[in-house]
């Protein structure tokens, strides 16, 4: 039996210098996989003559609850800076491209590992922040889609994660000996699960034979045509465990309350955010957002060749008690005596301030 405080999530960015972490404070997790099996029938046969295998989908939730960092935002859009430390925030054109594997080590009761479920190529798909009640706990909700999930066990049980640097003067050959791969079983003579080459901020995905090679007996993975300063990030499975697992994050907060917060609205272009902009009375707030993805295959290929969104969608829902008529105030843009819907605004902006606590 695998309790959830031994279900251990990890996040891996697969674009850019990023490194792996840990999914804190995950509340929920729910994949799920429908294979796609197309059953195939003909006229003059009393049967079907097979099936026809498609590329699974794969989805996967996530609830966590909100705690005032940015690592994870971080790790979806491939990034290591943005929003982090006042400087440039993270955007929703941030998240077209960037794609992540997502895996959770597994361990039993009685502290036997088990192995590592994988569910490699995601990309978020949506996001929403709700605040379900003035004294409730924030969340974060993230949805991701991809096409592939593994379960890797016995000899293949553990999912490793590395990092090389090139040196000058052809620094081609990566010692993997420390936590060797083991083969796929499921396809005879391969070892990598991926090879990414990341140069001048371009990240290429690298073509076993063609870009790089391993060697099961030296235990040495071989680039080609690497130049100095190129980055190789590599994934395999293995039977040695990697060095981290699952690091506790003990220096954030637990949890942010719905007391902690300040939520404004008010007309875009109009200054900054003003005491007359705050919203009260209000009793429950949530932000969704939806990505109209538009990752794009090719005939001849099984494989996701291109990422990105062709539409975002936006809602905002503020439930409160009726009392005040801030909201339709700022909605209508001015302090009417009659405020005529068909009169609303387009453009509103919504700030909601996270703080640590209830003094803000």
């Amino acid at each position: 039996m695998i309790h959830s405080s031994y279900y251990r999530p990890r996040i891996f960015p697969i674009k850019g210098d990023t490194a792996d972490a840990e999914i804190d404070r995950a509340q929920a997790i729910d994949p799920t996989i429908s294979l796609n099996r197309e059953k195939v029938e003909e006229i003059g046969r009393d049967g079907i003559v097979g099936y026809l295998k498609k590329s699974p989908t794969i989805g996967y939730r996530l609830t966590q609850l909100e705690y005032g960092n940015v690592e994870f935002w971080q790790k979806l859009v491939n990034s290591s800076t943005l929003g982090a430390n006042g400087e440039t925030g993270i955007t929703l054109s941030d998240f077209k491209t960037p794609y992540f594997d997502v895996c959770a080590y597994l361990t039993d009761d009685d502290g036997t590992f088990r192995g590592t479920a994988l569910y490699p190529g995601l990309r978020c798909s949506g996001f929403s922040l709700t605040i379900g009640d003035p004294q409730d706990m924030i969340e974060r909700s993230f949805d991701f889609v991809g096409e592939n999930a593994k379960i890797l066990k016995d000899d293949n049980k553990y999912y490793i994660y590395g990092r090389h640097e090139a040196g000058s003067g052809g620094d081609d050959e990566i010692d993997l000996s420390a936590k060797a791969p083991v083969e796929n079983p499921e396809n005879a003579g391969t070892y990598m699960f991926r090879v990414v080459r990341v140069r001048a901020g371009v990240t290429t995905e690298l073509t076993r034979t063609t870009d790089y090679s391993y060697d099961d007996g030296t235990k040495v993975l071989t680039i080609t045509s690497i130049q100095a300063s190129d980055v190789i990030k590599y994934w395999y499975s293995s039977g040695t465990a990697p060095d981290t697992q699952f690091t506790l994050n003990d220096s954030d907060v637990a949890g942010i309350v719905g007391d902690s917060v300040s939520i404004y609205l008010y007309i875009p272009g109009s200054g900054s955010p003003s005491s007359s902009d705050y919203i009260y009375r209000l009793q429950n707030v949530t932000l969704d957002v939806r990505f109209d993805r538009e990752d794009i295959r090719e005939i001849g290929n099984r494989e996701i060749v291109a990422r990105g969104v062709r539409n975002n969608t936006v809602t905002v829902t503020l439930g409160r008690i009726l009392e005040q008529f801030t909201i339709e105030d700022v909605l209508r843009g001015s302090d009417l005596g009659v405020i005529d819907v068909q009169n609303l605004s387009d453009e509103v902006a919504l700030i909601i301030k996270i703080y640590d606590e209830n003094t803000k």
